[in-house]
């Protein structure tokens, strides 16, 4: 095939790997960085938000967020990532990666400024505009997932372009990181300097006043690495299969190219294309070559999202089980903050980095489908393991098995499904719907991280009305919760059989443009000159 492909993309496809592609890696990881931080950051947060604007005098436990502000605060900003990836996705298939990927950027470093500050200072006024920016800070890391993953997809080299891709979902493991780590280092520090008694001792003074700037510092934070990439992301060339397949400029595509290969690359003139390709998005002949591709990429999303969210529900209950979180009356807002901090640090730093860079290190020794396979295979195994014999594990001394096999599942989700779920949809699509197929399946994604945050908070409450968590209807338990979750993984398998195998094949090979190629420089030959436009 790569006989018939523009020279450019062959050079493209051969390149050796290079100190540039380590830069678009940085380059396009900030987003997800970002993302990271922005994201794993508000869990660590909401405590502290529940003692500053909800707190009762004479109550024998701290200040909670209720459930629907709880909801709205947490859930706020994946309504605005589902909305991005739409729209920022179809956007950068229409004007071009290059151009709206700055608009996404800048959108995310306003964002996470201005989610710190807040108009007012009683309860509803700060919850609101937090949600508000909160919103679209999602909508600017949403539009993040299509573009990052298509210009990544689009600069790499066939042998190594999976690595390359999960090296930019993996910087999410380096925001998390960051994240813990930062607000680990401002909890320290304001601790330091503002001690206070703990909530049992001294309810009100228990929180010092100047804890309000704790969650702003540590939320308008997330804006630093974001803008600092900004002005090399102004400029990254237009990757050469948009500039060239779907701009239909095959000479700005080489010499764009020839720079930053820094090789030179012979510009050749455009082929024709054939009007039976032009086929546009939803179109019968999409559905009959890419159909069953796009359902493979959205359901297999959404179903790993839905596991992979629901941990939030058990990580509190985890914490606080092994006692890396003492009970709430015993800490001041601080002192809470900082210990948070350190258990999801440390569960990062055991399981969920270590997946993602497994996940880079092999997915072109084994494959994407071998990997994604084996990520729902283990994950369905240990959530029937966690709750089948779920009363085991629910006495002390068996704690320490269920963290392990707790953490396991997230290993094998970060190397499996979860990093793979985002390669390959960057990887089987013509380039002219490449972004906008990718942004789908990333919002599908998103919807079931949407069911599995809060569709499990209600569905995992205790049956038993008078156990249930303050303000939420009883549900059918942790255990059901459980196998539900296994069921789902196993789903997740069989949507796996969709999917095709792109390890070591050139995206045109891989979306069907090179056979379009090889018609259209046959039957068009006398009409070169009149390239249909599909842009």
């Amino acid at each position: 095939m790569a006989g018939d492909q523009l020279n450019v993309l062959n050079a493209l496809d051969v390149a050796k790997t290079q100190w540039y592609h380590f830069t678009a890696i940085i380059i396009a990881g900030m987003g997800f960085f970002t993302d990271a931080y922005d994201l794993f950051c508000i869990s660590l947060v909401t405590k502290l938000l529940g003692r500053i604007y909800y707190h009762v005098d004479g109550a024998e436990k701290p200040g909670t967020l209720p459930p629907n502000v709880s909801a709205a605060v947490n859930g706020v900003a994946f309504c605005g990532t589902l909305a991005g990836q739409l729209f920022f996705g179809w956007l950068g298939d229409k004007l071009g990666r290059k151009k709206v990927y700055g608009m996404t950027l800048m959108v995310m470093v306003l964002c996470s400024i201005a989610s710190g500050l807040s108009f007012g200072s009683d309860p509803k006024t700060v919850m609101t505009t937090l949600c508000f920016f909160r919103f679209w800070l999602g909508f600017g890391i949403g539009g993040d997932y299509p573009l990052s993953a298509t210009i990544m997809s689009e600069y790499a080299n066939k042998k190594t372009r999976g690595a390359f891709i999960a090296a930019v979902f993996a910087m999410q493991g380096f925001g998390i990181l960051t994240g813990g780590i930062f607000a680990i280092i401002v909890a320290a520090a304001f601790e330091a300097k503002f001690p206070a008694p703990i909530y049992k001792v001294d309810a009100l003074a228990s929180t010092v006043p100047q804890a309000d700037y704790v969650w702003r510092i540590i939320l308008m934070v997330g804006a630093l690495p974001a803008a600092m990439t900004y002005y090399s992301r102004s400029k990254m060339p237009e990757t050469a299969r948009y500039t060239a397949l779907v701009a239909k400029d095959a000479k700005l595509a080489a010499s764009n190219m020839s720079k930053v290969l820094q090789v030179e690359i012979e510009a050749e003139q455009q082929r024709s294309e054939d009007k039976s390709n032009s086929f546009g998005l939803f179109s019968k002949e999409f559905m009959k070559r890419h159909g069953l591709h796009l359902l493979g990429t959205t359901s297999t999303w959404f179903l790993l999202d839905i596991a992979f969210y629901s941990q939030n529900l058990f990580q509190k209950d985890i914490f606080s089980a092994i006692g890396w979180i003492p009970p709430a009356q015993t800490m001041n807002a601080i002192q809470e903050v900082f210990k948070i901090a350190r258990a999801q640090t440390l569960i990062a730093l055991c399981s969920t980095v270590p997946g993602y860079w497994f996940t880079v290190a092999f997915i072109d020794v084994i494959g994407r489908f071998a990997i994604q396979m084996m990520g729902f295979f283990f994950m369905t195994v240990f959530m029937f393991a966690l709750a089948i014999p779920y009363d085991h594990w629910t006495h002390k001394e068996n704690r320490i098995g269920f963290v392990a096999m707790y953490s396991l599942t997230f290993f094998f989700a970060n190397f499996g499904p979860n990093a793979t779920t985002f390669v390959v949809p960057a990887e089987i699509f013509p380039a002219r719907f490449r972004s906008t197929c990718h942004g789908i399946s990333a919002a599908s994604g998103k919807l079931g991280a949407m069911v599995g945050a809060f569709g499990f908070l209600y569905l995992a409450q205790s049956p038993d009305k008078t156990k249930t968590e303050h303000g939420y209807p009883p549900g059918i338990g942790v255990k059901n919760s459980l196998i539900v979750l296994g069921v789902v993984n196993l789903l997740g398998m069989v949507f796996t059989l969709l999917v095709p195998e792109s390890k070591g094949k050139s995206l045109e090979e891989m979306s069907g443009e090179n056979e379009q190629n090889d018609e259209s420089s046959s039957s068009n030959n006398n009409n070169s000159n009149n390239a249909v436009s599909t842009a």
